[in-house]
């Protein structure tokens, strides 16, 4: 018996009954050999972890664009954060961490540069319309390795189409990861935001503070504790109705005080001008996408979606970088 098979019957002896395990995985698009070590959810993480667009998270908006400061949370720190949260939560419920993990680290593989005014931008141009957690999937699917793809199980992809509110994860890992995600960025952009001197914690209503905690990190515990106490030993992840309130409450206050607040967002209209700018620009010289997108068309993927496929993956930097190529003059630069 080899060590993934071990491994295997491992998971079956000590994971919970309601945990997904490796060993009954719906599989892959395409079949492949088994490695002889790592399960195939521990398997699917490390190819997300090598991947190209995992990279470029380090270089991609959160919340705050361009902040003066070297400790607002990118979308790679965010990434990590959900990670870290869905991997306490699984080990204490006695869930598959392999797989959260591989949800967790890939759920935002498809995101824009400029955060979600990337998204609203490549939305409202494309025709076939732009939404992050159908772009991740469709990273890993088709866009990774050349148009290759990463060739990820059933149960990851699964996952990370519907971390969002609306999804409906078919695992209870995906859950844990759609829990997480809200949590982190609750969290962490609070925390950015009173960085950013835009909220400070005592601007938190008390009704709310009374329930879930009165910083970020008492915030944070009480989440995370809820969910594991609230879901243990059930055959789904939930929260308890006075936290889940006040978890909405306390969502609800960030998008008046922060996710609209003019501080915050004042540069964000000229980001979503510039990617639909970008967006127009390839639109009509499709002849200068990297090779391994304009052969997409062969395999009858729609031109729209191939230039979003190349603005989406872009970092700022990159971004900024090819509007400055494209539009303004060299000896403007510098």
């Amino acid at each position: 018996m080899n060590i993934r098979e071990n491994l295997e019957n491992l998971e079956l002896e000590n994971l919970s009954p309601y945990a997904a395990h490796s060993a009954v995985s719906k599989g892959r698009r395409r079949e492949e050999e088994q490695c002889d070590i790592r399960p195939v959810y521990q398997r699917d993480r490390d190819r997300i972890l090598h991947s190209k667009s995992f990279r470029r998270l380090k270089d991609k908006t959160q919340v705050f664009l361009t902040p003066e400061g070297d400790h607002y949370r990118t979308r790679l720190t965010h990434t990590l954060e959900v990670s870290q949260n869905a991997r306490t939560i699984a080990k204490a419920l006695r869930m598959n961490e392999d797989l959260v993990e591989a949800i967790a680290l890939g759920h935002d593989l498809g995101h824009t540069p400029f955060g979600h005014a990337g998204e609203r931008a490549l939305n409202a141009v494309c025709p076939y319309g732009f939404c992050h957690s159908e772009q991740s999937v469709r990273t890993v699917e088709l866009l990774e390795k050349n148009g290759q793809g990463l060739n990820l199980t059933y149960e990851v992809k699964d996952g990370i189409r519907h971390h969002q509110t609306k999804g409906r994860p078919s695992t209870l890992e995906g859950k844990i990861v759609r829990f997480s995600d809200k949590i982190a960025y609750i969290h962490h952009d609070m925390d950015d935001a009173v960085r950013a001197g835009i909220l400070k914690e005592s601007d938190i209503p008390r009704e709310i503070a009374d329930v879930i905690g009165y910083t970020t990190g008492e915030r944070l515990d009480h989440f995370i504790h809820d969910i594991v106490s609230t879901s243990y030993g059930k055959d789904d992840i939930l929260m308890s109705e006075p936290v889940a309130k006040a978890m909405q409450a306390l969502r609800r206050f960030m998008f008046t005080n922060v996710y609209q607040n003019k501080e915050a967002k004042s540069e964000e209209g000229k980001a979503e001008m510039l990617i639909q700018t970008l967006y127009s620009y390839y639109r009509h010289h499709l002849e200068l996408l990297p090779a391994d997108l304009t052969a997409l068309t062969e395999k009858g993927e729609p031109e729209e979606k191939i230039v979003c496929d190349y603005i989406g993956a872009m970092t700022d930097r990159f971004a900024i970088a090819k509007y400055e190529e494209i539009y303004i003059p060299k000896s403007w630069h510098g």
